[in-house]
């Protein structure tokens, strides 16, 4: 049998490379960002701006205002890059900005007394995901149901329903809806057991259905 060169490469055997995790690739951009790249930072707004823009207008019950006060949450991120730290997920820190923000807005509407559910249909980061063609009167009752839900979800406290709506439309872990809302894990759980126990309640003749 000939003897295989030394300087042969076996390419055979594939090497695995890691996978970048998305966190990673946010990490990276907000460090760039805090360099000065403006580059980076349009790719971290078009990676989370869907999501920022959904849960303001979910937490606000006004979609009209949501871009208003996502732009300010992308303006405050800009402004702190420079002292950034990746100390949490990225996600964290930028919902933690989100809900400064939307907080703030939310208790100066309820000062005023103005909250409005007019527009919450414009938003569709809002509505239910249907695949199937729809009668009439199915599609009026799963608006009318989509409707109740976003009124009863607009109705709980500000912790209790920024929990609902990171866990339920964002998918956040227990840990880092903790970080965002600086409480612990068995703090989130009770404020998601006692908003789904008020949920349940206001909207149990649809239940009933």
């Amino acid at each position: 049998m000939p003897k295989q060169p030394e300087d042969t490469v076996d390419t055979s055997a594939k090497t695995s490379v890691p996978e970048i995790s998305g966190n990673e690739i946010d990490v990276t951009l907000m460090l760039r960002v805090g360099d000065g790249d403006e580059q980076a930072f349009e790719e971290l707004i078009e990676r989370h701006q869907g999501a920022v823009i959904g849960t303001v207008a979910k937490m606000l019950g006004n979609a009209s205002d949501a871009e208003d006060i996502a732009q300010q949450v992308f303006i405050r991120l800009w402004k702190s890059a420079p002292r950034y730290q990746p100390t949490a997920k990225f996600t964290t820190f930028l919902f933690t900005i989100a809900r400064n923000l939307v907080f703030n807005e939310s208790r100066r509407r309820s000062r005023k007394k103005e909250y409005s559910m007019d527009e919450r249909q414009d938003d569709f980061h809002l509505q239910t995901p249907d695949d199937q063609i729809a009668s009439p009167d199915d599609e009026m009752l799963q608006n009318e149901l989509q409707s109740a839900v976003d009124k009863a979800i607009a109705n709980l406290p500000e912790k209790q329903r920024l929990a609902v709506i990171l866990r339920r439309y964002e998918g956040m872990p227990y840990d880092e809806i903790g970080r965002v809302l600086e409480l612990s894990i068995p703090a989130v759980k009770s404020q998601l057991f006692r908003a789904r126990n008020t949920l349940r309640d206001s909207l149990q003749q649809y239940l009933d259905a």
